[in-house]
């Protein structure tokens, strides 16, 4: 053997291992969250990636991360998936998928041949697409992060999100609540949010937002209902409720879709994000499960601005940063770095799909 013909051998056993290893991830992630036919789907679908489909080569030859920390290049294809059987494209998929009682992976594995053999062009086509569902559920410690930043100022919220994907977060004050027993939001709101809730209620008035806009490397217009069509297709196909949550989310924004503009987070950032704000305003940045995606450069412009503009705020016109990402081996947690004091706490930890909380609030 060459040298050229070992190297590529190496090369592609890293591969095929970096490719395992990203789908057994995923396989765990979706068990882990209530996902049992997605985590079956994924099993049986990987050992059919091959050399004999474009889609194969396409993602045995991905350049970049595979996993759900850099391109969630399995979910891309449980999105195609459910995408295409949304559409009607595949019945006898679709006849193994839920409601029907859940398959056999030798099962799947048998039908998801011909998919990957008669649909490859499509499947193809979607591999491009990163995967976004726009979680309306983490909305919950969202907004009880909100309820802190108005108890502790009293003064109204401008609201900033980056990787805001089709911005519904930007409506939650436009949701329904029940946190810690307490209810807040908007009472008869089609989307009702009650994760199981430990601790105590958020504590403090209801925040009044003046403005909200955001941005999205890759935004959905919702107002397009080919992309409308693809953020449900990556929601997972046995989650009917989180369907339906996005379903009745949308319908609120339709009327009067947010603001949201293509464009890099940090460069973002530092043309919206000025010196002065405006007095009895609280200027909020907020993200959920979207900062784990920047690169480490817009990362680290996005914290010096913050730095720096945070230490021009004060009382009366302060700058809250408030983020909702994974945090250490505990999981997601809701931070919040509030200026002028520029201190940083953990208001609550929390799955990455907004079903549970464990809320500390100030006391975190």
């Amino acid at each position: 053997m060459s040298q050229s013909q070992a190297t590529k051998r190496g090369v592609d056993a890293t591969r095929s291992s970096g490719l395992r290893q990203a789908f057994a991830m995923q396989i765990e992630a979706c068990a882990k969250l209530g996902s049992p036919f997605t985590a079956r789907l994924l099993e049986a679908i990987e050992p059919l990636l091959d050399e004999t489909t474009a889609s194969g080569r396409k993602v045995l030859g991905w350049q970049g991360r595979l996993d759900a920390l850099g391109d969630s290049v399995p979910l891309r294809l449980t999105g195609a998936l459910h995408g295409m059987v949304r559409e009607g494209r595949l019945p006898a998929l679709a006849a193994l998928y839920p409601p029907a009682a859940a398959p056999s992976v030798e099962k799947l594995r048998a039908v998801l041949a011909y998919v990957l053999r008669d649909e490859d062009e499509t499947l193809l086509g979607w591999l491009r697409f990163t995967p976004q569902t726009n979680e309306v559920a983490r909305a919950s410690l969202l907004y009880a992060g909100l309820v802190e930043i108005t108890r502790r100022t009293g003064c109204a919220i401008a609201l900033y999100e980056i990787g805001s994907s089709a911005g519904l977060n930007l409506m939650l004050d436009r949701f329904a609540y029940e946190l810690g027993g307490r209810k807040l939001g908007a009472a008869g709101s089609p989307v009702q949010l009650r994760p199981g809730w430990q601790g105590p209620a958020p504590a403090g008035p209801e925040p009044r937002i003046l403005s909200r806009r955001g941005c999205d490397l890759a935004p959905l217009d919702i107002l397009d209902e080919a992309q409308r069509r693809r953020l449900s297709a990556y929601v997972w196909a046995d989650q009917a409720e989180r369907l339906q949550r996005l379903e009745a989310a949308i319908a609120i924004a339709l009327p009067a879709p947010p603001r949201l503009e293509r464009a890099d987070a940090a460069d973002w950032i530092e043309r919206r994000i000025g010196l002065s704000g405006e007095p009895d305003v609280a200027r909020v940045v907020m993200h959920s499960i979207a900062y784990q995606y920047f690169p480490p450069e817009t990362q680290r412009r996005i914290h010096h601005h913050l730095e720096t503009v945070g230490a021009a705020a004060t009382a009366q016109a302060p700058l809250a940063w408030l983020a909702f990402e994974q945090r250490g081996e505990e999981g997601p947690a809701l931070t919040l770095r509030f200026w002028p004091d520029g201190e940083e706490e953990i208001l609550a930890r929390g799955d990455a799909h907004g079903r549970q909380v464990r809320w500390h609030g100030s006391d975190g």
